[in-house]
């Protein structure tokens, strides 16, 4: 342990404050909150074992009228189309800007990375401005071409459809820097032996960019589908009613829950739930876009 400790000690220091950051506000709450969901638990008189013991997680599901389910469903619904559109707009605007000179690339990279250093709140706040039914700026628009104003946020046919529609057209800002890069680092050799066997720029990027890429695909894809799992700030901003609960989602039923009703042992419940889902389609996202490719 001493030949360890003097070879490896002061790693491990540097280590330390990171770790235990990570432990206490991370680590210990999860745990703690895995053990709340099988509590009747109540901030004034503490906790005891739900009885059954799977109650809070049978309570989930069938509570308000299966709202959970409806919850789950908005989630996939969102998640399926924001990742989707996040990879290809992504891919896309990076493949177009790839070709650019060095200063212009950087230049687009700043430009499309903007996004992500600005609040959600505020990114809410703007779509709903312009989603709004009376003076926005999308039923200006269409109004342009002889169509009657749109109730996008407050028709419940239509809610769900506007805020995953704001989050399309969001630029995927991470999405176009990391693809990007990858691109910028596969070796110009392969490229270039590409065009002398006489393959064109499509098929140059079909058989080459897109192979050797496939782990920044993986990386992203994944990325993009915690994130849309964990979807909160913008549904909160833009239908903070629910709009006859479409726009319920995973984590607004977790917030509902745990700070308007307090069952704490529920939301717990359904955060793990949550967990259960994010990490049974990363494990799948995982086995269908791994990739053994080293340049």
């Amino acid at each position: 342990m001493r030949r360890f400790m003097r070879k490896y000690g002061w790693s491990y220091a540097f280590v330390l404050p990171s770790m235990t950051t990570f432990t206490i506000f991370v680590l210990i709450p999860v745990l703690w909150a895995f053990i709340i969901s099988f509590q009747d638990y109540s901030i004034v008189r503490g906790g005891k074992w739900a009885d059954p013991i799977f109650e809070n997680y049978v309570d989930a599901f069938t509570q308000q009228r299966g709202i959970f389910l409806i919850a789950i469903r908005n989630t996939l619904y969102y998640s399926f189309f924001t990742v989707i559109a996040n990879i290809f707009l992504g891919l896309a605007l990076a493949s177009l800007i790839q070709p650019l000179a060095n200063w212009l690339r950087t230049f687009y990279r700043s430009a499309y990375y903007l996004p992500a250093v600005t609040s959600a709140i505020v990114i809410g706040m703007t779509w709903s401005y312009i989603f709004n039914a009376q003076w926005g700026f999308a039923n200006w628009l269409i109004g342009l071409f002889g169509f009657p104003p749109v109730r996008w946020l407050s028709d419940p046919n239509l809610a769900l459809s506007s805020v995953t529609l704001s989050a399309v057209l969001t630029m995927p800002a991470t999405a176009v820097v990391l693809f990007s890069a990858a691109m910028g680092s596969v070796p110009r050799e392969y490229y270039e032996a590409a065009e002398l066997d006489g393959a064109g720029p499509v098929k140059r990027w079909w058989n080459i960019t897109l192979p050797l890429i496939k782990s920044t695909t993986l990386y992203l894809t994944v990325l993009y589908t915690i994130a849309s799992f964990e979807v909160f700030e913008r549904i909160y901003v833009m239908a903070p009613s629910g709009v006859g609960n479409s726009t319920q989602t995973i984590v607004m039923q977790i917030y509902q829950n745990a700070f308007h009703q307090f069952k704490f042992g529920v939301a717990s419940a359904q955060a793990f739930v949550l967990f259960v889902m994010v990490a049974s389609l990363a494990v799948v996202q995982f086995r269908s876009l791994r990739s053994d490719v080293e340049y």
